[in-house]
């Protein structure tokens, strides 16, 4: 089966093969390893040795994502989100939930952020001490701009989570450049190609001192996950961790830098994007974004204009050719969304865009296609 979901990802079976296995993980041994593992995270990210470091959570993005917003955010201040789409409506929720108090910045799902606005906010608002920024849009397949926030973010003082969950290992950031972010956080299952199972925080040591003991929440502490980390060693954990899916990812980076880096990945990722892109667009299908914004990571797709049009159906269709995508949409309108990836390449993006003609075919929804050849 050829998985096209924007995460958990196509996995190598090295990567697979590596959890096939039992691990203590508070054995000297494994703490080593651990701790290594973390260091190759935030030496990925840019972050510098004694100024940054990688913290690991069980459990998915959502989880880092609701931790650093615990952890950094004080609930005197708040935090601002552009409501770029489901993602950020999510982390909205995760604020508001846990009592912090947010402002939301209106913007088009079909456009990037504009620096300016974020600048106006903060200004309007002297007590926003936080932005929320998503990187990389999955809903839409849109990306905002790190660099351009956070220079606007940077100079009204404040500070940044970015939530660079299906961009890291491909989209380029580098902490050591961005002093305002607090949380880069991430989880190996997207652009690092390894298993779900736990997530990552890449955070400054001075900010992690500052934060201890007012999440609000033991299990969400940052600051004492750090804590722990510098007491006990930083391959130590406080609870149990994802042992196994943190051997897989030792192996994903590995693959990672044999395939020459991030670079290398987001260039593969692209080059599969507009395989599966002009392969639909040959056959009739629209997209939700223009050429020029289309990021490399997932592909919004117009649905069939018809009332025969039905999700489920498409994608059980879908599957018995061998793909499978996600079935819900994040739209209003109908759509689909079809990931770039994953341990792909551009011939499974072919294979792909052939099943889904295929599909579309047995379900009599070709007639319903545009002619855009």
């Amino acid at each position: 089966m050829l998985l096209l979901i924007p995460g958990p990802v196509m996995t190598h079976p090295s990567v697979r093969a590596a959890a096939n296995a039992d691990i203590a993980p508070w054995d000297s041994e494994e703490r080593a390893r651990i701790a290594h593992l973390l260091e190759r995270l935030r030496d990925l990210a840019g972050g510098d040795a004694g100024t940054h470091v990688a913290l690991p959570l069980p459990g998915s993005g959502h989880f880092i994502i609701e931790a650093a917003i615990r952890s950094f955010v004080r609930p005197e201040g708040g935090i601002l989100i552009p409501e770029t789409g489901q993602y950020a409506d999510r982390m909205i929720r995760l604020a508001r939930e846990i009592g912090r108090r947010v402002v939301t910045l209106p913007a088009p799902l079909d456009r990037p952020i504009v620096p300016e606005a974020v600048a106006e906010a903060l200004a309007a608002d002297p007590g926003l001490s936080h932005v929320g920024l998503i990187y990389s849009e999955t809903s839409t397949g849109i990306l905002h701009d790190p660099e351009a926030i956070g220079t606007v973010v940077r100079a009204a003082g404040r500070r940044m989570i970015l939530d660079a969950v299906s961009a890291f290992g491909a989209l380029p950031i580098r902490v050591a450049d961005h002093p305002e972010i607090d949380g880069l956080v991430f989880t190996p299952n997207k652009c690092l190609e390894a298993l779900p199972g736990f997530s990552v925080s890449v955070s400054p040591t001075a900010r992690l001192e500052e934060a201890r003991g007012k999440a609000g929440s033991w299990s969400f502490d940052l600051g004492d996950i750090y804590d722990n980390g510098r007491v006990n060693g930083f391959g130590s954990s406080r609870f149990t961790p994802s042992a196994q899916s943190m051997a897989a990812l030792a192996v994903a980076l590995d693959r990672l830098e044999a395939e020459g880096g991030p670079p290398a990945r987001l260039a593969r990722y692209r080059a599969n994007m507009t395989a599966l892109r002009g392969g639909l667009e040959e056959i009739g299908m629209g997209f939700f974004l223009p050429p020029a914004l289309q990021g490399p990571i997932v592909l919004n797709v117009r649905a069939p204009d018809t009332p025969e049009w039905d999700l489920q159906r498409f994608v059980d269709a879908l599957k018995a050719r061998g793909v499978l995508i996600s079935n819900f949409r994040n739209t209003e309108a109908p759509s689909f969304r079809v990931g770039a990836i994953g341990a792909i390449t551009p011939a499974d993006m072919r294979m792909a865009v052939a099943a889904m003609s295929g599909a579309l075919h047995d379900l009599g929804l070709a007639p319903f296609l545009g002619d855009r050849r």
